[in-house]
């Protein structure tokens, strides 16, 4: 796997390149406030884009009087007329909904899921979502989201039950007829064919399809990022990747298959290999990105080797979603104890992968455009 440059470093940016970011704060009663109030404090991350966090006041102040940190944002009630001025301005707006009012202990921590965290946490992402989706003349639009960290239980808590996670409600609500969930960090790069499944229906989820989706996004996304023929190692479902046929038959009958269709499609694609060898080998600098089978087999490794700096990225889009690969920590949330690294992460991956949407899009108008007539 070629090394991942500076993991991922502040962007640079001109004024005429500026994206806008979209934050979501998360679960308010999570370490959601915390990282991204921590995240945020770097002035020159503020300087690469024009950020809005949609959020509440509340525990953002809290956040931030913790850590002893001077708000550096401006405040505008969410969906408010001032909204789209505030979103003009250079720095960090936040877009306040007061819909909630918190309760629990100081600073309105309660520990653990409920059901006002999961509705209003709910709101955020879907507001981020329709900013996103608007077009890009319009003073709300969004060229990226980076989503603060819920709780799945805590939507269902809500009667948001259809959403296991983030990934499938930006799925659903931008129409993405593929996508996929990838795990970048400064070493390695773990793209999921399953994600938020039960382990015993992985086998019924998985098909030639569905594992070929997942090696044609992840080589797009990697060539997304400059490099130009990207190497795919995808992992085995089963022990030994089935011990030809001895283990299981998945790797014969499915993942195979789809390995040969993809490089059919021109993919430098390999495998199956088994999944207690690939990763190693990635490290090595074999493979330039990993397919994974499911969600476990591959997120173990990220965790394990770069939990800080590890960024989740949903490929597939059409628009930059990133999160910070950690969950709300209720345990230790109000206690300016959370790491806000993987948020500063995910924020500065944002703002590059907008950038370059940008530069990509500015590239084929130029090749698409009429050449001038000349007399």
């Amino acid at each position: 796997m070629k090394p991942i440059p500076d993991a991922n470093p502040v962007p640079t940016t001109t004024p005429a390149a500026i994206p806008r970011v979209a934050v979501t704060m998360g679960d308010p009663y999570g370490v959601g406030p915390e990282v991204v109030v921590r995240a945020l404090a770097d002035p020159a991350l503020r300087q690469s884009a024009r950020f809005v966090v949609l959020g509440m006041a509340e525990p953002m102040q809290y956040a931030a009087d913790l850590a002893e940190i001077e708000p550096y944002w401006w405040r505008a009630p969410m969906d408010s007329p001032v909204a789209s001025t505030a979103m003009a301005a250079r720095g960090v707006a936040l877009f306040d909904d007061d819909s909630v009012r918190l309760v629990g202990a100081p600073g309105g921590l309660e520990p653990g899921p409920t059901r006002d965290g999961g509705g209003v946490s709910f709101r955020f992402v879907e507001r981020a979502i329709e900013m996103a989706m608007l077009p890009g003349a319009d003073p709300l639009h969004v060229d990226a989201v980076v989503t603060g960290p819920i709780s799945k239980e805590a939507w269902a808590m809500a009667g948001r039950q259809a959403y296991p996670g983030h990934t499938e409600l930006f799925a659903q609500r931008t129409r993405a007829k593929r996508h996929a969930m990838m795990f970048q960090t400064p070493r390695m790069r773990v793209v999921l064919a399953t994600a938020h499944i039960p382990l015993m229906d992985i086998r019924n989820a998985l098909t030639i399809g569905r594992v070929f989706d997942a090696i044609d996004l992840a080589s797009d996304a990697c060539r997304a990022q400059g490099i130009v023929n990207p190497r795919v190692g995808v992992c085995g479902l089963n022990p030994h990747a089935g011990e030809a046929g001895l283990l299981g038959d998945e790797e014969t009958r499915l993942i195979a298959p789809a390995i040969e269709l993809a490089v059919a499609q021109g993919i430098q694609a390999s495998g199956p290999y088994p999944a207690d060898t690939i990763f190693n080998r990635a490290l090595g600098g074999a493979f330039d990105i990993v397919v994974a089978m499911y969600h476990d087999q591959g997120l173990i490794p990220v965790k394990l080797l770069d939990w800080k700096d590890a960024v989740n990225v949903t490929i597939g889009l059409p628009t930059v979603r990133t999160s910070p690969d950690h969950g709300t920590a209720y345990d230790i949330a109000g206690r300016n104890r959370a790491d806000a690294s993987s948020m500063g992460a995910a924020l500065r991956l944002a703002v590059t992968m907008a950038q370059r949407r940008a530069e990509a899009g500015s590239a084929s108008e130029s090749a698409t455009a009429p050449a001038a007539v000349t007399s």
